[in-house]
């Protein structure tokens, strides 16, 4: 056991874990998930940095990509592959990548954190310029893989981000900002998937929504530019028009159809009282932002 990585150490409060009854059991998860939020919170400054970095990457027509290994890889792929349909952001501008390739997301490679070969292999996929960033999410902030992937991006200019749950990583040397999020030592001893991987979660999602909600894929709290693929977003996408116009849903209906299912878009129609043409025109002029249109 590598006691002096923080992840790796054995809790305490859990270490007859074995002996607890069910209720003794949930009880304790319970209480150690409650630092999570808690840390971070602490960790807010290097979050509000690079949300803004990732903002102005995205506004200056540069990608985002995540890398992780394992829990932290998949994470990844998951609030990447949320902004289309949440936000139809194109895929190519925020990228996910795991080590050990797309079977690494149903089934366990550990092996493949510690292959330099995974990380060369994905990075020269993502090919990352100047304009680029490249986060590298990992709980202990030490595999192989995070650091080859880091280091690389840094030789070709791109700003770099590391997520991670250790104060000692080694990722913060190759991380243009480092988040740290010191959970403490896990539940289970070493098992990462839990408050490290929730407070992982917890960063991505703040990372991204911050960055789509900057660059107006909101207004107020409503995601305007949702892709209603099925009966619930369409649903979703008829409550939100009827919300921001002050119309029926049987109306707010059947401006959507008129706007090809284009919310936003929809709403400037109705506030306008435009054709789709103007409209698109009109949120053209100001950068795609709905509240600066209406």
């Amino acid at each position: 056991m590598q006691k002096n990585i923080l992840t790796e150490r054995s809790n305490p409060s859990t270490r007859n874990i074995d002996l607890m009854t069910t209720q003794e059991i949930i009880q304790s998860i319970n209480k150690e998930d409650k630092k999570v939020a808690a840390a971070v919170a602490k960790a807010e400054p290097e979050i509000i940095k690079a949300a803004d970095l990732i903002t102005q990457t995205i506004l200056h027509k540069g990608r985002i990509a995540y890398f992780g290994a394992g829990t932290s890889g998949r994470l990844g792929v998951l609030d990447a592959s949320e902004l289309l349909p949440t936000y139809s952001l194109p895929e190519h501008i925020i990228q996910a990548y795991i080590a050990g390739g797309d079977k690494a997301l149903r089934h366990a490679a550990e092996h493949a954190e510690d292959n330099p070969r995974f990380a060369l292999k994905d990075i020269n996929t993502f090919n990352p310029t100047s304009n680029d960033v490249v986060v590298g999410i990992s709980a202990c902030g030490n595999p192989t893989y995070i650091l080859t992937v880091l280091a690389e991006a840094q030789k070709r200019g791109a700003q770099t981000i590391g997520i991670t749950c250790n104060p000692e990583a080694k990722l913060k040397q190759f991380s243009s900002i480092c988040i740290t999020a010191v959970v403490g030592p896990e539940v289970i001893t070493g098992s990462s998937r839990m408050k490290a991987g929730t407070a992982q979660k917890m960063i991505l999602n703040m990372l991204s929504t911050t960055a789509m909600i900057k660059i107006g894929k909101t207004y107020g709290n409503f995601m305007i530019d949702v892709t209603p693929t099925c009966n619930k977003l369409i649903d979703r996408s008829n409550h939100i028009i009827s919300n921001i116009c002050k119309i029926s849903i049987a109306k707010a209906d059947e401006y959507r159809i008129k706007a090809d299912n284009k919310v936003k878009i929809a709403c400037v129609m109705y506030k306008k009282q435009c054709t789709k043409e103007e409209a698109e025109r009109l949120l053209q002029q100001q950068n795609g932002i709905l509240r600066k249109v209406i």
